[in-house]
C-alpha cells in the first residue's frame, strides 16, 4: 500500500484514494487463485502481461468477448450479496468464446462504483476469480473507478473482457451442419444474466420480500434463486471437443431460443426444437406465471432451463451425451436439424 499517496481535496470531492489501495490488498488473495502458467505480470502494472503457449496450435486465433452483469446487479444490491455476480460477469464472456471452440486463456474486469468500500470490492472480485477458476481463464488485470455524484454511494457496476485461443482450422462455423443432426441442451443453473428488466418488474423486486422462501422455488427465496449465477460451460465443452466433432453451439442469452439459437445455424437449414423435451426450471414457471407472459415471449426472453446447445451429427450424438454427463453436464437431446428458411422452430 502506498502510504505517501493520500489527497485530502480528492477526499473532500468523494474520492478515497486509499481505499483502493486497502480494495487492491483485499483482492490479492482471490487473484491468486486464478494464475495460470502464462501470466507474466502481477496486479498492479499499467497492463496485464500473458504469454501465449502455441503448443499445438499451428494457426492460432485469438478470440475475444466482452459483457457484463446486466440489471441482476439490483439484486446483489436488494440483497447485500455480492460474491457470486463476478461469476455472472465472467460466465457472460467466456460462454461466448467458447462457442467459437476458443480456449479462455485470461480476464480482465472494470468496477464503477459511487463509493468504493474496500471489502465490497473485494467481494466482488472474489466472484470472478471464482469465475475464472471454473473457466481456466487468468485474472490479470482491471480496474475499479470510484465516480461519486454518477453512481449512487451503495451501487455499482460490473462489467468483463476474456481473450481466448483457437486453432483456426478448429473454428466452429457451422459449414458442415446437416439436415438430421441433433441438437443437445445444457441445462441453465437459473435465469442467468439476462431478462431481469422483465424478471424486476414481474416480482416488483424493489417493493416486496424477495428474502420470504417460496414453496414452488423448493422453499428458497426469490432474491436468492435470481442470484445464483451463470453456469460456466467452458471445461465440458473443451472435452468434448477433443472427442467430437461439433457443428455448431449456441450461449443462451437475452433473446431466448429464438436469437441465439439461430445464430449457429446456417441458411437453408433450421433447428427444429421439441418443446416438451426442454426441462424448464421453476423459475421461469413462476416468472411466466405471476408476469402473465405468453410462451413465445418466455422463449424469446429466457433460456428456459437450457444455458446452453450443441449440434453434433446423430452418429456422434450418444458419445457426445457421454462426454457431457462424465464431464458435470446432464445434457438431453431437445431437437434436430432440419431443411427449412425459418432457422428455429419449436413445436
Amino acid at each position: 500500500m502506498n502510504l505517501n499517496s493520500k489527497s485530502d481535496a480528492y477526499a473532500a470531492a468523494g474520492v478515497d484514494i486509499t481505499a483502493g489501495y486497502k480494495a487492491v490488498e483485499l483482492m490479492k488473495q482471490h487473484i491468486a487463485k486464478t494464475m495460470t502458467k502464462g501470466v507474466c505480470s502481477d496486479v498492479g502494472g499499467f497492463g496485464g502481461l500473458f504469454e501465449l503457449d502455441l503448443t499445438g496450435i499451428t494457426k492460432p486465433v485469438l478470440v475475444s468477448g466482452t459483457d457484463g452483469v446486466g440489471t441482476k446487479l439490483k439484486m446483489a444490491f436488494l440483497m447485500n450479496k455480492h460474491d457470486t455476480v463476478g461469476i455472472d460477469c465472467v460466465a457472460m464472456c467466456v460462454n461466448d468464446i467458447i462457442c467459437c471452440g476458443a480456449k479462455p486463456l485470461f480476464f480482465l474486469d472494470y468496477i464503477a462504483c459511487g463509493k468504493n468500500v474496500p471489502e465490497k470490492i473485494a467481494d466482488i472480485v472474489k466472484g470472478v476469480a471464482e469465475g475464472c477458476v471454473q473457466s481456466g481463464a487468468a485474472l490479470i488485470g482491471g480496474e475499479t473507478a470510484e465516480m461519486p455524484g454518477f453512481y449512487p454511494e451503495d451501487e455499482y457496476d460490473l462489467a468483463g473482457y476474456s481473450t481466448g485461443v483457437v486453432d483456426k482450422d478448429k473454428i466452429i462455423d457451422n459449414k458442415t451442419m446437416a439436415e438430421g443432426d441433433v441438437i443437445i441442451a445444457l441445462p441453465s443453473s437459473g435465469v442467468h444474466s439476462n431478462g431481469f428488466s422483465l424478471v424486476r418488474k414481474v416480482f416488483d423486486v424493489e417493493n416486496s420480500d424477495i428474502k420470504a422462501p417460496v414453496d414452488e422455488l423448493g422453499g428458497k427465496s426469490v432474491g436468492e434463486t435470481l442470484l445464483t449465477p451463470t453456469r460456466i460451460y467452458v471445461k465440458p465443452v473443451l472435452a468434448l471437443l477433443e472427442q467430437v466433432k461439433v457443428k455448431g453451439i449456441s450461449h443462451i442469452t437475452g433473446g431466448g431460443f429464438y436469437e441465439n439459437i439461430p445464430r449457429s445455424i446456417p441458411d437453408g437449414l433450421c433447428a427444429k426444437i421439441d418443446k416438451s423435451a426442454v426441462k424448464v426450471l421453476p423459475i421461469f414457471k413462476l416468472i411466466q406465471q405471476k408476469g402473465g407472459i405468453s410462451e413465445h415471449d418466455m422463449f424469446n426472453t429466457f433460456n428456459m432451463g437450457v444455458g446452453m446447445s450443441i449440434t453434433v451429427s446423430e452418429n456422434d450424438a450418444e458419445k457426445a451425451l457421454e462426454i457431457l454427463k462424465a464431464n458435470g453436464e446432464d445434457a438431453y437431446i431437445i431437437g434436430e436439424i432440419i431443411k427449412s428458411e425459418e432457422k428455429i422452430v419449436l413445436c
